[in-house]
């Protein structure tokens, strides 16, 4: 398995690849440059092909300031996973009921800090969970994630840790409207970077049935289905254009429900934000492991602990763009840092020049999500990775 030479076209309009790269070459790598253009124009046409939802903004995937007060200025919401998320969008002048407290996994402390500060819209996916919420934060709207098949196609799946079966979302529905809840919606996840866009038909068939036997069973009539995020980045694996999901996902929701659709929320994130990033870094050291080996070792000054955790079991294939031009063979790239789990690729072979040298420069496609956040605060004495905005 081997890749060509990546060409910057397929992944940048000209004009945005020089902004960006005018402001690399005066930074001391590694880091991070995003294009907030390329934002504003993603949120735009997701706006523009799904004018009927309501975007959450999946702040873990980037929670930059200069992000957040973009999104915040282009009327996004946000899907909030910690009281640290929460009290920078507040710190920026988002208010409350703009977001929702989507991570199921929570303190009933952190509850009660989310009702005080005005948020009334909670994910759950457990009993004990939701009587938490319905002590900490009484009356609120709430919304049940379900489990959802797809993983499999996903290049990031989520649905194991997160979300219930279908008859215990029904169960919790019910009990929240009995604890004095709202019961307000089902969600669900089909996995991050999803290229099959049937898994969402699955997954809204499956939130069709709870919508009618609460209805009919138990005269619950539920108001909210959020699809989660799962859009796809531009990535080495490609996947269909952003309108093509729409219209399926769109025709999905119709077949299921008609044209009387209830609220949809979707939280995108990956989407929005990767394609505005390119992470820099430099070749520290380039070695074989014997005389006559096959590949070279291509050592970076950035790796997993320092923003490309994403690479964990290879999941995530960057496109990786190098100056250099010529001859090419397999290469096994690998991080700084002294840990033997600090390696990106090596089952997959990126073909690079023979002729790259120590000091060159690795441009690092479509990473503007979540590199930044996932990025360790000192493993070895290494800093967080920088980010520059453009």
């Amino acid at each position: 398995m081997s890749t060509e030479l990546i060409k910057v076209e397929d992944f940048y309009p000209p004009a945005t690849f020089k902004r960006l790269k005018d402001l690399a070459d005066t930074k001391e790598t590694p880091f991070v440059v995003i294009d907030l253009e390329t934002i504003s124009e993603h949120y735009d046409t997701l706006v523009e092909y799904f004018p009927y939802a309501s975007v959450y903004y999946a702040v873990k995937a980037n929670p930059a300031p200069e992000i957040l007060t973009l999104l915040r200025d282009k009327g996004s919401n946000f899907d909030v996973a910690s009281i640290y998320e929460l009290d920078k969008l507040l710190g920026l002048n988002v208010a409350a009921e703009r977001c929702s407290y989507g991570n199921t996994i929570k303190k009933s402390k952190d509850i009660r800090y989310f009702y005080e500060k005005g948020v009334r819209m909670f994910a759950t996916d457990s009993e004990a969970d939701l009587r938490n919420i319905a002590r900490a934060a009484p009356g609120s709207r709430v919304y049940v994630r379900i489990l959802t098949e797809g993983s499999h196609t996903a290049d990031w799946p989520l649905s194991r840790k997160f979300g219930c079966h279908t008859d215990m979302a029904i169960d919790l529905l019910i009990l929240a409207r009995d604890l004095g809840l709202e019961p307000h919606g089902i969600s669900f996840h089909v996995g991050s970077q999803q290229r099959d866009i049937g898994v969402w038909d699955a997954a809204i068939a499956k939130v069709k049935v709870i919508f009618e036997r609460l209805k009919e069973e138990d005269g619950i009539v539920l108001k909210m289905i959020n699809l989660g995020g799962g859009f796809p980045a531009n990535y080495i694996t490609r996947a269909n254009t952003l309108p093509t999901y729409a219209e399926e996902i769109t025709r999905f929701i119709q077949e299921d429900f008609g044209d009387d659709f209830p609220q949809i929320i979707l939280e995108p994130g990956r989407s929005l934000i990767s394609n505005s990033g390119i992470l820099v870094s430099e070749i520290v050291l380039i070695s074989r492991k014997s005389h006559t080996a096959l590949h070279r070792w291509i050592f970076t000054d950035v790796g997993k602990f320092s923003g490309l955790i994403e690479t964990l079991d290879e999941a995530i294939k960057f496109p990786i763009y190098t100056e250099k031009t010529g001859e090419t063979e397999e290469v096994v790239l690998a991080g700084p840092t002294c840990d033997s789990a600090d390696i990106m690729y090596e089952q997959y072979k990126y073909e690079l020049p023979l002729n790259l040298a120590t000091g060159d420069r690795l441009y690092w496609f479509s990473t503007g999500a979540y590199t930044t956040s996932y990025s360790s605060v000192e493993f070895n004495g290494f800093p967080p990775l920088k980010s520059y905005f453009v």
